[in-house]
């Protein structure tokens, strides 16, 4: 602002609007990674503390395992109104408000009596949790054109971290401090990360936020682009892929075949950080050679593993390679897709919320197929499902130019 500007505006007896401050790029964009982190873990905590609350319930694990499916259709519905709301209102105040309201949930869920209390706290959590999804958009709004994909990787890399630490250090904890004190410190990390995240965001509101503006223009933004439609349909059959084979890996390893223990079965979740490796790695190839090629990639390597899943039935050096390619696959897609559909329209946070519920509606039909399929055709059943899911997802989009 020039010194004239600032003199007529005190000699009208108004001061000059502030500026937000915002930090250096490299800072701005690592705190919004570790807040992806952190945000995203809290969908995930009540999956490896089941056995934990049931002993505190005093009921059987089979009678609150399902808090976990409680959390991923709270975490479904929070993408479809809050989501969204990241194109028209301040990002600034909708961060906010959603990390206080993850915050008390998260702290009702420590304090919870029975199942039944800890169920809405775990809901309410999840459907708030929705953060990254608000984040991600911005990123890739304020990324250089020929540097998107790689800063959009970067808050990617962070969400994969937090969903595995969730996983795997949530149930560490969990043994050490008891489930209550995990939900307690993730209650207390989501505040701290999700303030200090807001604080530093653009403050400008850019329209009407109803709360179902954005969910009633998700039709008509799906019509209205081809690559958007494309990466939708992309991302959920590799998503499908990567559920069926993930969500049913815990019942051969711990089953005939392999006779592990669900401590040690738990272990095949740092697999998972394969996606942290490579989230970079995969940005800088969408920025030189673009989306398409690098999906193709990815579903060529998710072919790949497949039929290394199937061997890894037996052999368990198949297993862990196929663990690694699944990966890969599915966060390259991922950041290649994201990217492609934050790009794609005018409204990139309505266009993001199409995309995430798509990946999320094929990786949850797909896990209930693999189900099953691991019931009536066993191992070799899930395999199959996974490949058909890939078939779906590349076909369908192939077909049509």
């Amino acid at each position: 602002m020039s010194s004239a500007t600032t003199a007529s505006a005190s000699s009208r007896g108004t001061a000059p609007a502030p500026r937000p401050r915002t930090p250096a790029p490299g800072l701005f964009l690592s705190l919004l990674a570790v807040c992806s982190a952190v945000t995203a873990a809290n969908i995930y905590l009540a999956a490896p503390l089941l056995t934990l609350m049931a002993r505190d319930f005093g009921s059987a694990p089979s009678a609150v395992a399902w808090i976990a499916s409680v959390a991923q259709l709270g975490y479904a519905v929070g993408l479809l109104f809050f989501a969204p709301l990241g194109d028209s209102v301040s990002r600034r105040r909708l961060v906010a408000s959603l990390t206080l309201v993850t915050a008390v949930a998260l702290v009702a869920g420590a304090a919870a009596p029975g199942a039944g209390a800890l169920a809405v706290a775990v809901f309410v959590a999840s459907a708030a949790t929705v953060v990254p999804q608000l984040l991600v958009p911005l990123v890739a709004e304020r990324a250089p054109a020929d540097r998107r994909a790689r800063h959009v990787a970067a808050v990617i890399a962070g969400l994969f971290t937090g969903i595995v630490g969730a996983r795997v250090l949530g149930g560490l904890a969990g043994e050490a401090f008891g489930w209550r004190w995990v939900f307690a410190g993730a209650a207390v990390l989501t505040l701290a990360l999700g303030l200090a995240t807001a604080a530093v965001l653009p403050s400008r509101r850019r329209g009407n936020g109803a709360l179902f503006s954005g969910l009633a223009a998700l039709p008509s933004v799906l019509r209205g682009s081809a690559e958007l439609w494309r990466a939708c349909v992309r991302q959920a059959g590799m998503f499908g892929a990567w559920s069926a084979l993930w969500t049913s890996l815990a019942l051969l390893l711990t089953g005939p075949a392999y006779g592990l223990s669900t401590a040690t079965a738990g272990l095949f979740g740092l697999f998972g950080l394969t996606a942290s490796a490579v989230a970079p790695l995969a940005g800088g190839l969408v920025d030189r050679f673009g989306a398409a090629r690098v999906v193709h990639s990815a579903y060529l390597l998710a072919a790949v593993s497949v039929p290394l899943f199937g061997l890894g039935g037996q052999v368990l050096w198949a297993l862990c390679a196929a663990a690694i390619l699944i990966h890969a696959a599915l966060v390259a897609s991922h950041v290649a897709n994201q990217t492609l559909a934050l790009t794609a329209t005018a409204t990139p946070a309505t266009a993001n919320t199409a995309y995430v519920v798509a990946g999320f509606a094929g990786g949850a039909t797909a896990s209930a197929l693999a189900g099953a399929a691991y019931s009536h055709f066993g191992w070799g059943g899930v395999c199959g499902v996974a490949g058909v899911w890939l078939v779906l997802g590349w076909g369908t989009t192939w077909s049509r130019r």
